[in-house]
């Protein structure tokens, strides 16, 4: 198993369940902070007698890990980066590209290389968290909303590519989570969920082998809503 993000909650959460629920030979974790990834690393293989393997990597940069040196069918992708986000002021050029790395161009070379692995292994699954900011350009976080959306097409096609090959790619789509990134936002309590919560959610579609799921199902409701406000009534809208 490939946890991506290691060091955020939800990866952290979903990494415990799946130990819980399956046996995995080793654990990669990758992280941009893989310092950080020290004593999760200890809990894990005391608790679930497994190995666990830290790589450092970071998005940001060139692809050099050679996935065929590595013994996994599951890969999850919890990386995100929200960006330095001010009410009436652009994404500065060097935070912008850390968001489209992260969320989009980074990423997208990362899931290829895995991708292209598991083509050869013929069976496999990789989910990976997008977010319900990219179903429609909001003046709060277009930058990043873009960068979602693109990864979200991403995975629809391939999904579609990897379909007949025995390989399963599912997109999740959270809305307000209590994490590190979202810390200091004020968040409205009955749309916001915690990582644990989530994790579990995640996993239930991960074993009904769903194409897309949200967290939590009000988000479908509210994204259909906010998709097909008119353009000319949402532009005047301070989303």
């Amino acid at each position: 198993m490939i946890i991506l993000g290691a060091n955020s909650e939800i990866a952290r959460e979903f990494t415990e369940l799946m130990l819980q629920k399956q046996s995995f030979v080793t654990v990669y974790l990758l992280s941009s902070n893989a310092e950080q990834l020290v004593t999760f690393k200890k809990h894990l293989e005391v608790k679930y007698k497994t190995e666990v393997k830290i790589i450092p990597f970071d998005l940001m940069g060139q692809i050099k890990l050679d996935f065929s040196a590595m013994e996994y069918n599951l890969v999850f992708s919890a990386a995100g980066y929200l960006g330095d986000t001010e009410a009436g002021v652009i994404a500065k050029t060097e935070d912008m590209s850390r968001i489209m790395a992260i969320n989009y161009s980074g990423l997208v070379h990362f899931l290829n290389a895995v991708a292209n692995d598991l083509l050869e292994k013929e069976n496999g699954t990789i989910i990976c968290i997008s977010s319900v900011a990219g179903e429609r350009g909001r003046q709060s976080n277009f930058i990043y909303g873009s960068a979602k959306a693109g990864i979200t097409a991403y995975l629809s096609g391939l999904r579609n590519f990897l379909y007949k090959k025995n390989i399963h790619v599912m997109t999740v789509k959270p809305g307000f989570m209590d994490t590190k990134m979202t810390r200091g936002m004020d968040l409205p309590g009955p749309l916001t969920i915690n990582p644990k919560k989530a994790a579990h959610l995640i996993y239930s579609g991960y074993k009904k082998k769903k194409n897309t799921i949200y967290i939590s199902g009000i988000w479908r409701l509210i994204m259909f809503v906010i998709r097909n406000i008119p353009e000319i009534i949402f532009k005047k809208l301070s989303l």
